[in-house]
């Protein structure tokens, strides 16, 4: 019997890879909140997450593939190293000067150097499949890295992130101390390396959280608690999957950038004014404080939606469509063949005056005449069609003219099953 897809199923979702609570209870108690650690047995799905990257792979990356900056880095005694000192050239027919060395590597590694894979669900199958899974379950962009560190040997100070992480440990133990934040919820822009000091006080303190995780355990820390983590008695690999959620301050950013549209706003500071005088800012101040309070509630949801639309949209890709696969079948199409939306597809569809509807993704748009709306929606509700059941179209010319264009486009593929 072959083992289910990582990414997970209906049957399987992805995030119960992580977690064993139920999904709302963990928004509850846990999301933003405070770490979870979840050991192996309690967990769903195969054991352990070698299905995902083992140490096999991760030999293969770092020799076979090709691998180049900045799918990685190599950190040593808390330092991150010079790609120079772990990369070269490609050799004839591959003249490229910073692919991954891999007898340097494994200098390196032998010396006690923690090896980071970086950016592993746009190179990984695995783990495309997985992280685009659990990133449709969460809502949110997820980034994976992977950690390799020698026995003994801890790759990073004590630090935190600015963004939430599930650790998935994938083989050998790792011992993890975690402190309360001393920035609670740290924006991108207020990375730790800013607070130093205080990082370092809380750390030499005791631990909130002291545990070793095993093959197979899984660790959620929200962003801003402060970790480090230590391989044991061997080698230790695990999978950090970042979520690059948006946060109110993004909400503020945007309507800052729409305030502009009212002229109070706009309005140029008195003439000869000293703007480092405390009293001679303190009534342009005030005023403008009153001005944008008075434009803040006149904000329009639908306009902030757009602008958020069009930072988050691209930060998730959808799944992989293979070209010449994808063009072959769109070739012979005929009415009995199914099509699918592309997993993980964002769309909008939009009227466009009386004779046409436009369809916004990330980073383009497309118009149909507004009689394929119908069509359209449906090939892309996240269920297979029957080609020749796409509704309200005249006949199945028009019903293959539409798929293939669809098809072409990369909105749809085809339905497996």
């Amino acid at each position: 019997m072959t083992n289910p897809a990582p990414g997970g199923t209906e049957d399987r979702p992805a995030l119960a890879r992580a977690i064993a609570l139920d999904p709302a209870k963990f928004a509850e108690a846990y999301w933003g909140r405070q770490p979870l650690l979840t050991r192996a047995d309690e967990l769903a799905g195969p054991d352990g997450f070698t299905d995902l990257l083992s140490p096999a792979a991760v030999d293969e990356l770092l020799s076979e593939r090709g691998l180049r900056t900045p799918f990685l880095r190599v950190a040593d005694q808390g330092k991150v190293l010079p790609a120079s000192s772990f990369t070269g050239g490609g050799g004839a027919g591959a003249e490229v000067s910073d692919q991954v060395i891999d007898d340097k590597i494994m200098h390196l590694y032998a010396g006690g150097a923690t090896l980071v894979l970086q950016g592993l669900h746009r190179i990984w199958p695995p783990l495309i499949d997985y992280a685009r899974r659990l990133g449709e379950e969460l809502r949110q962009p997820l980034q994976v890295n992977a950690y390799l560190t020698p026995a003994g040997n801890k790759g990073f100070a004590t630090h935190y992130d600015t963004h939430d992480v599930f650790v998935l440990q994938v083989d050998g133990t790792k011992r993890w101390r975690i402190h309360e934040p001393v920035l609670p919820e740290p924006l991108e822009r207020q990375a730790w390396g800013g607070r130093a000091d205080e990082v370092g006080a809380v750390a030499d303190g005791p631990a909130t959280l002291d545990v070793v995780l095993a093959p197979g355990d899984a660790l959620y820390l929200p962003r801003g608690w402060l970790h480090s983590a230590q391989a044991q008695g061997e080698r230790s690999l695990h999978l950090t999957f970042g979520v690059r959620a948006l946060t109110r301050y993004a909400l503020v950013e945007e309507l800052l950038q729409l305030a502009a549209e009212d002229q109070r706003l706009r309005a140029t500071l008195p003439y000869a004014m000293d703007v480092a005088d405390p009293q001679a800012v303190a009534p342009e101040l005030t005023a403008t404080v009153e001005a944008l309070r008075d434009w803040l509630l006149t904000a329009d949801p639908a306009t902030v939606a757009a602008r958020l639309r069009d930072r988050a949209w691209p930060a998730k890709r959808p799944a992989p469509v293979r070209p010449l696969a994808q063009l072959e079948f769109a070739e012979r199409l005929g009415p009995d063949d199914r099509i699918t939306v592309r997993e993980g597809l964002r769309w909008q569809l939009h009227e466009d005056g009386p004779e046409h509807v436009v369809l916004r993704m990330t980073g383009r748009t497309l118009r149909f005449p507004a009689y394929c709306a119908a069509a359209v929606r449906t090939a892309l509700d996240g269920t297979a069609h029957r080609v020749g059941d796409l509704p309200e179209l005249d006949d199945d010319h028009d019903r293959l003219v539409l798929a293939r264009r669809l098809l072409r486009e990369a909105l749809t593929v085809p339905a497996t099953a």
